[in-house]
């Protein structure tokens, strides 16, 4: 093969990367060293059940990919066998799934990630990954804002029977 030939099938994968990472709303790298190949293959189920995507890519294709998509930051940590998590539906998803498969499996390192746009190192990565589901989220601010109304209410309808009798 020669030095052309190879050179745009590199940047063919650097393409394919860059669209695929340009549309997610999540990218985590974590490192799978260590993990067999039943394991990795129950990740990458786990994932999909959830709209997430795997992929393993060379370290320097995955820098390219990151650097032309505004990642940039996540190049520190793309040294090792790492993988590249997408989320393409819900923000957190990737985090959560990644986070709770490395607690069943510490081989399975997560460094970083970018969610929504925003870079986080891997402790804030943790975080993440622990938050709620959206929807409870949700809940819970409903509630917070409701509280008060239903005080004031409930104060409102005391005065008016006060003043009734």
């Amino acid at each position: 093969m020669s030095n052309a030939t190879i050179l745009g099938a590199k940047e063919a994968d650097v393409s394919v990367l860059v669209e695929k990472m340009s549309k997610a709303k999540s990218v985590v790298v974590a490192e799978y060293r260590g993990l067999t190949v039943q394991k990795t293959e129950q990740l990458r189920r786990l994932l999909r059940k959830e709209g997430c995507e795997m992929i393993v890519a060379k370290n320097n294709i995955s820098r390219r990919a990151a650097k032309n998509c505004g990642f940039g930051a996540i190049d520190v940590d793309l040294v090792g066998p790492n993988s590249i998590v997408l989320a393409m539906n819900d923000s957190i998803a990737a985090a959560k799934i990644l986070h709770e498969f490395a607690r069943k499996n510490p081989k399975l390192v997560i460094k970083s990630g970018v969610v929504d746009g925003d870079f986080y190192n891997q402790s804030e990565i943790k975080l993440i990954a622990q938050l709620p589901p959206k929807q409870t989220l949700l809940a819970m601010l409903a509630s917070q804002l409701y509280a008060p109304l239903k005080e004031l209410a409930v104060g409102l309808d005391m005065i008016t029977n006060l003043e009734n009798k």
